[in-house]
């Protein structure tokens, strides 16, 4: 069953582009503080959908909506039914067909392949956009971990200065035992 044989090649390539503001909206809504990791993603759902419609038009080279359509199908002439020599000639007509076929089969792989091409190409673009949308992203999430681990150290800190104070005040009211909190 083929879910996109309703689908022109103008909305093929609009739903490479929805399919990217979706991941994005999704992952803002999901982690509004990190615009950076919503552009990574939409940029990696742009990606893989321009690959899968380059995939699918190589997958589906005989449909129409890549352009194979508006040249002129080879039809080879049956030599089978050619008077006297009719019976003669019929393995010629499976050789014949079968190089219509090869034709036929060429000039579609020749129609879908620029079709394919574009979204390869867009898909290695967004390849490109993804190497400095991943730097950027690393280095946030950088300098967000040593800001936390920066936070834990001085919560560590203050907290074993806390118990310093605890014991001093322990010890000046006078508890008998050390480790009574």
């Amino acid at each position: 069953m083929d879910i996109l044989a309703g689908i022109s090649s103008e909305w093929l390539k609009a739903l490479t582009w929805i399919a990217a503001l979706a991941c994005a909206a999704a992952l803002l809504l999901w982690r509004p503080r990190r615009p950076d990791l919503a552009a990574l993603a939409a940029v990696l759902a742009f990606m893989a959908a321009s690959l899968g419609a380059g995939i699918y038009v190589l997958n589906h080279l005989g449909d129409g909506r890549w352009g194979g359509d508006k040249e002129a199908r080879l039809d080879p002439p049956s030599f089978s039914e050619t008077p006297l020599v009719g019976e003669a000639l019929r393995p010629l007509d499976g050789v014949m067909n079968g190089m219509a076929d090869g034709v036929n089969d060429f000039v579609d792989f020749r129609a879908a392949l620029p079709v394919a091409l574009d979204y390869f190409a867009a898909a290695g673009w967004a390849l490109a956009l993804m190497v400095p949308l991943g730097v950027a992203a690393f280095a946030t999430n950088t300098v967000r971990d040593r800001r936390r681990a920066a936070e834990s150290a001085a919560q560590v800190t203050e907290l074993a200065r806390f118990r310093v104070e605890l014991e001093l005040v322990k010890r000046h009211v006078g508890y008998p035992e050390p480790d009574i909190i």
